[in-house]
């Protein structure tokens, strides 16, 4: 493989992956069709390596910021071996700039997307070598996050996941291979800790406060799921669920909700535009919370519960190993502990009967046990 990397889009993904790649002794490519965003990414990542200068994080800024060309023209990804595709989600628009890429590379040039909820097959079908072509799903922000999830295309050549695998290793990455499903491992799993939180807000069992400090003070997380998607965005969070839902054909458990969607539609999207499920404006007061213990393990039970649901569920279909599923939500969202290990600790059958006494109330498929589950606590087996 060529050592040229290139990343298409300067955005924070995009400038955060080409970083992690220059860092790993790779002369990078940035494209972008927007010349202001060009230059925002060359003004950010002087600033991240002078700092990293100055922590001794390493020998010279300048000479890093040596290793990466601005480009505004696709035609100077000719002599790329691996290309990053880090753009918006929109399936029709990755589709059409990996068609107009693979018209200037090689025929062994590798085309990745950085996509975090869509097909990566209908993204290689776009291509005329679609054998090239698979994810690679970095975590925001890029250099700081270890987790990259490797997803095959169902046309991707076999020992382009090895090699992918192995060179996000040396890039001091942690690799998790996922099968080409919505979401991936990371955003799929994931789900129910916002949705059933935001749940649980809407039926009035809890405020936001309460429900963010159960999750941190007794589950052990380390942002409550309210607190969070004001952080990632309601922008990034609720598109990534409405997508999810629609891919995996309306299934109720990755059904949106209409707080959050309300939220989007008011553009308050969260810490960045000051205003989300809390209110950042100067001088505004945080809500406290309702310091409940026995309504905090309810809170908890609940959510974990429909996460850990989900994990088997991911490896009851074959979306990736038990190794893989742990890493990924220890490292990709930096959950206490893997949810299949959690699994174990409550059993199998205390997580089955609260999904089932859910069930038993609201008579709702989201509420469905995963027919794993229900074998391991009628066999009373672990997963780990």
């Amino acid at each position: 493989m060529n050592n040229t990397i290139g990343v298409i889009g300067s955005g924070a993904m995009g400038s955060g992956i080409a970083q992690v790649a220059a860092m790993a002794g790779h002369p990078v490519i940035i494209y972008d069709n927007n010349a202001s965003a060009l230059e925002r990414s060359r003004g950010n990542l002087a600033t991240t390596l002078q700092k990293l200068e100055e922590k001794g994080k390493i020998a010279s800024a300048d000479a890093l910021l040596a290793q990466f060309t601005f480009a505004s023209e696709l035609s100077a990804f000719a002599t790329c071996g691996l290309i990053i595709e880090a753009i918006v989600e929109k399936l029709e628009i990755k589709k059409g700039v990996f068609a107009e890429v693979e018209k200037i590379v090689s025929d062994n040039c590798i085309l990745a997307s950085n996509t975090s909820s869509l097909s990566i097959t209908s993204i290689a079908a776009a291509c005329r070598l679609p054998s090239r072509v698979l994810g690679l799903h970095f975590f925001n922000p890029a250099p700081l996050m270890a987790l990259v999830e490797v997803i095959p295309a169902i046309q991707t050549a076999a020992h382009l996941i090895p090699l992918a695998t192995e060179l996000m290793k040396k890039w001091g990455k942690m690799p998790v291979t996922a099968k080409d499903t919505p979401g991936f491992i990371v955003n799929r799993v994931a789900r129910p800790f916002y949705g059933e939180a935001i749940r649980i807000y809407e039926e009035g069992i809890a405020d936001i406060a309460t429900i963010d400090w159960a999750m941190t003070e007794v589950g052990g997380f380390r942002m409550g799921p309210f607190t969070l998607t004001d952080y990632i965005g309601h922008d990034v969070n609720y598109v990534v669920t409405e997508t999810v839902f629609q891919s995996f054909f309306f299934d109720p458990r990755y059904k949106p909700s209409f707080s959050q969607k309300r939220l989007l539609e008011a553009g308050w999207l969260g810490r960045k535009t000051g205003r989300g499920f809390y209110d950042y404006s100067a001088g505004a007061s945080s809500p406290e919370p309702v310091k409940d213990v026995e309504l905090a393990h309810k809170i908890v039970d609940r959510v974990v519960a429909m996460l850990i649901n989900e994990a088997v569920d991911a490896l009851h279909l074959g979306v990736a190993s038990v190794a893989d599923l742990e890493t990924a939500m220890t490292r990709g969202v930096n959950y206490p502990k893997g949810l299949l290990a959690w699994c174990d600790e409550w059993t199998a059958a205390k997580c089955l009967a609260v999904l089932d006494d859910l069930y038993a109330v609201y008579h709702e498929d989201r509420y469905r046990a995963s027919a794993l589950l229900r074998k391991q606590a009628m066999e009373n087996k672990n997963f780990v």
